[in-house]
């Protein structure tokens, strides 16, 4: 696949906003949702079926709903924090099995439409590799805001961090396809040749937490991406790219309800 240049990302990008506009979720076709794939947070608009389905059901053409898709080593489980932000939204976290983006282009489109069948706006939440998974492979779909919590936002760079911390060549790396590291990741030439082959083309809404203290995204390469994208920067000084203490969680609430 070629490369886009500057002109073909403009141009996508212009015809994508145009297809948003013109989109409609009820739009959707009907469709029913796998128990393991979906994990419902919080939801009065659902109902299981004969066939052990669940089926989003009328009520939710009303609603508004929230999916969650969580980073690597998170759980869709993590979505029923969000449940106490969102009273008036149905909650849902994607437990999804994607471990490269182009899994996730397989993947994602078909949780996201099943989750969003009948519901009037969706607004996405994504966390670490989960944000650059759902800017691969859900760019096209209808989202109405996206809020990313320490998204990678250019992972070719954060695999050529890896590859100068670990000592790896880039000829090293065409030659042997994966190597192992001692940061406890696996280099792969197929994943950097994907992200190079296919730069993110985002026009969703988005508002960025970012935390100062982020050991895989530095400050320039988030706010080089908020300024491209035309998204919002909040950075936390005691942020970590995991937000997990008290202080941490409690920032992350406000700046969400905040932002929301």
């Amino acid at each position: 696949m070629p490369i886009l240049n500057e002109h073909a990302i403009r141009d996508r990008k212009q015809s994508l906003k145009k297809r948003r506009k013109s989109l409609k979720i009820n739009d959707f076709r009907r469709a029913y949702c796998d128990i393991p794939n979906i994990f419902v947070a919080s939801c009065s608009s659902v109902c299981y079926n004969r066939r052990n389905k669940l089926e989003v059901v009328e009520k939710s053409k009303m609603r508004n709903t929230v999916i969650y898709i969580h980073g690597k080593g998170g759980s869709p489980d993590e979505a029923e924090h969000y449940k106490a932000l969102f009273p008036q939204n149905d909650v849902f976290g994607l437990d999804y099995h994607a471990q490269t983006p182009w899994e996730a282009k397989r993947e994602f489109p078909t949780l996201f439409h099943r989750v969003c069948e009948g519901y009037r706006s969706v607004v996405l939440i994504a966390n670490s590799i989960g944000a650059f998974f759902a800017m691969n492979a859900l760019y096209e779909e209808n989202i109405e805001r996206a809020f990313f919590i320490s998204p990678v936002v250019n992972m070719e760079k954060l695999i050529c961090n890896m590859m100068l911390w670990s000592n790896v060549t880039e000829n090293d790396l065409r030659e042997k396809k994966e190597i192992e590291t001692d940061l406890g990741e696996t280099l792969s030439w197929a994943y950097l040749c994907y992200v190079r082959e296919n730069p993110l083309v985002w026009t969703v809404p988005t508002a960025i937490l970012y935390g100062a203290k982020d050991n895989l995204t530095s400050y320039d390469t988030v706010s080089e991406f908020a300024l491209e994208h035309g998204a919002s920067l909040t950075v936390m000084k005691n942020g970590e790219h995991w937000f997990h203490t008290e202080e941490q969680m409690s920032f992350l609430d406000d700046w969400l309800k905040g932002a929301f």
